[in-house]
């Protein structure tokens, strides 16, 4: 079996980064609420989308090293791992911001997963089996291309969009319950629950 992650939103919580970055540049009052989705808001609503488009730049390129793992994926991570399933990760992002500084995206998200998807010395994911493309498009090509039995993101559209291989089970993230369920896309609110679908199956192929 093998199991496919988005990076952004999916392993990676930006949430409280976000807002600790927007703070410290007097960019939102410090009682927003904690979340990316908060500070977007109030920028955008503050006619300031230039700020905005900057502040991402800088929290992904500069700051992703303070970002955090959401809770329970590391852990099933260490699991599937031991239960020799084979992980990869497959995101879309542009190698360079749009506004600011030409910090290196791809460079800053590799770091992150060289320090934070580790099990002592070993890689929870090994850095070839990493793959950053620039588009949605080459995105949805490199899933088909290394076959994943099952994907995993916090984006539906990625997971209902044209190309999307047939074969590869379509679980979507879903933390903050923002998105209904239908279809052939299955919706998850935590790590903790995607951990028990997949225990459910390996101990029903054990």
């Amino acid at each position: 079996m093998r199991i496919g992650f988005d990076f952004d939103n999916t392993i990676v919580s930006y949430d409280p980064l976000f807002y600790n970055v927007a703070v410290e540049q007097s960019l939102v009052p410090v009682g927003l609420p904690k979340s990316k989705l908060a500070v977007r808001d109030y920028l955008r609503q503050s006619d300031h989308e230039n700020v905005w488009t900057e502040l991402q730049g800088y929290v992904y390129g500069a700051r992703t090293n303070e970002a955090t793992a959401y809770p329970g994926v590391i852990d099933f991570m260490r699991l599937a791992r031991d239960s020799g399933i084979s992980m990869v990760i497959v995101s879309h992002k542009t190698r360079h911001p749009f506004l600011g500084p030409e910090y290196d995206l791809h460079e800053a998200a590799r770091s992150w997963v060289s320090i934070a998807l580790t099990d002592g010395t070993d890689h929870l994911i090994e850095p070839k089996q990493v793959f950053f493309e620039l588009t949605v498009e080459d995105k949805i090509a490199r899933i088909a291309e290394i076959q994943c039995d099952y994907f995993i993101d916090d984006l539906p559209e990625i997971l209902l969009m044209s190309g999307f291989p047939e074969n590869t089970g379509r679980m979507l993230f879903d933390p903050e319950a923002r998105y209904g369920t239908g279809g052939n896309v299955t919706r998850f609110g935590s790590w903790q629950e995607i951990r028990a679908f997949f225990e459910l199956k390996w101990k029903a192929h054990s």
